[in-house]
């Protein structure tokens, strides 16, 4: 930035962002009755606020609000604020600027400014959320993997919240794809990865598409901040694909988000002695769409027959199963199963039963959970629940 040069309502937007209690729906209001600068030095300066709709955004903490950020203005200044901006290589988007994301304009709970890293056209063409709990099974984190892979490689990009669990999963396969870029909407500012395990997938994902958050950088993680960053994610979504939901799970409230714009929410199917997917098996119940496959998201998107080239199931690099193993394998099927599950459905005597589980779990195709043996696709060492 040129020394003395004026600064852009991004770097007042940014600033506003930065002040203590200023949430999203508080700086949508202030930025609906005056442009950035004039709102920032409305808030140094102290003065009240009469317009009737920042009254309510402010709401009963309105006495406390306008003296806290008058004492916190000082200590932010908007030209060191954008300088940090410019140097983390963060873009600022603006509600009614060019740059703002055409998909959030005229959305019925838009964000007043948007931060990004990436490439922000990468917010084009068909788009699906998928989302779901944190604490998946393999085989929930193996089909989110397979939807995201096989979604972006018939041109539909992934939009996740980027969290451990089915969204990371979905996001590894899309980008295992290489196709459609994807799009991450993460709660924290852009330089605070959260979870801590997710440096890596924010890197790439950064790199093949985009990521977006209406925090501004150095904001940490707060509970609310996760279901505001859902709305997002709905905003931005064609359609929401919920992978594994515990029955009150947080991508619940995604759902609720997607049903307050008309968007389509669909489900995949899930075992009725899976907590993870009590939550999906509900939403089929209440009549969704289940997804036994991508064709499925396809034909919602009205994109049937869509050829996904080159996105195919990868060729399977394990070691076939031999002898007894095979029969196990399909005892398992793709279900959680127990031991003496097993030995129920193979016959088999429990020493020949446990080390033909063993094998399947050194070869990749089981893993093992707390007494549980699950099957893992083809695709799964890469589908981590991580």
């Amino acid at each position: 930035m040129t020394p003395g040069a004026a600064l852009p309502p991004a770097a007042y937007a940014t600033a506003l962002a930065s002040l203590p209690g200023m949430g999203p729906a508080r700086l949508t209001a202030v930025l609906a009755v005056e442009p950035p600068e004039a709102a920032w030095h409305h808030v140094a300066e102290g003065r009240g606020w009469s317009d009737p709709a920042v009254v309510r955004a402010l709401g009963q903490r309105a006495a406390t609000l306008v003296p806290a950020w008058q004492a916190a203005a000082p200590g932010i200044d908007p030209a060191q604020v954008w300088h940090r901006v410019v140097a983390a290589g963060v873009g600022v988007a603006v509600a009614g600027s060019p740059a703002f994301p055409p998909a959030l304009v005229g959305d019925v709970e838009p964000p007043a400014v948007v931060f990004h890293r990436g490439a922000p056209e990468a917010i084009s063409g068909p788009r699906v959320a998928v989302v779901g709990t944190r604490r998946c099974s393999s085989t929930g984190a193996g089909v989110a993997f397979e939807l995201g892979r096989d979604l972006a490689a018939a041109g539909v990009a992934v939009v996740s919240g980027l969290a451990s669990g089915i969204d990371g999963a979905a996001h590894r396969g899309a980008l295992a794809a290489g196709g459609a870029p994807p799009i991450g909407v993460v709660a924290t500012g852009l330089d605070v990865v959260y979870p801590a395990g997710q440096h890596e997938l924010w890197r790439t994902v950064t790199d093949a598409g985009v990521m977006l958050s209406e925090a501004p950088l150095g904001t940490k993680p707060e509970r609310w901040r996760f279901p505001a960053r859902n709305r997002i994610i709905a905003a931005l979504a064609d359609v929401v694909v919920v992978v594994e939901s515990h029955r009150r799970g947080g991508s619940l409230h995604t759902v609720d988000e997607a049903d307050r714009r008309g968007r389509d929410v669909m489900a995949v199917p899930g075992s009725v002695r899976s907590a993870a997917s009590a939550g999906t098996n509900a939403l089929l119940a209440e009549g969704r769409a289940p997804v036994c496959s991508v064709d499925d998201v396809l034909v919602a998107l009205g994109l049937a027959g869509r050829s996904a080239a080159g996105g195919g199931p990868s060729r399977d690099r394990r070691a076939t199963p031999h002898g007894a193993d095979q029969p196990v394998l399909d005892a398992v099927g793709w279900q959680p199963s127990t031991l003496d599950q097993l030995l129920a459905r193979t016959g088999l005597s429990l020493g020949v039963l446990a080390l033909a589980l063993d094998r399947l779990c050194d070869a990749g195709w089981l893993a093992r959970r707390g007494g549980w043996y699950e099957r893992i696709a083809a695709s799964g060492q890469q589908a981590s629940v991580r």
